[in-house]
């Protein structure tokens, strides 16, 4: 039996899940927006903090650049796991529960 998509968008069941779905995301973006505004602030602002050299020809800004990079790919495991963990469990729980009604 199919159902109305105004019921399915209506449902409790989904409002919840849309609102962690918008909670997951905010603060993985949050973290990501303040590693990489933070990021650019210290280069406008302080280039010598990001220019001190740690060995011969590597300097700073290097390894915290590369952090940056390396923390969006963590987020976005992170987001793509809890997506396919959490969040496909409980789109396929609406789906029963909904082709019960």
């Amino acid at each position: 039996m199919k159902k109305d998509p105004d019921a399915i968008l209506n449902s409790p069941e989904f409002k919840a899940l849309v609102a962690r779905q918008w909670a997951v995301s905010a603060v993985l973006s949050i973290i990501m927006l303040g590693a990489y505004f933070g990021f650019i602030l210290v280069l406008a602002f302080n280039k010598a903090v990001l220019g001190t050299m740690l060995t011969e020809g590597l300097s700073l800004g290097i390894p915290v650049g590369l952090f940056v990079i390396l923390l969006a790919w963590g987020l976005t495991g992170i987001y793509v796991f809890w997506a396919n963990d959490k969040f496909d469990s409980a789109v396929n729980a609406i789906r029963q529960s909904l082709r019960r009604d």
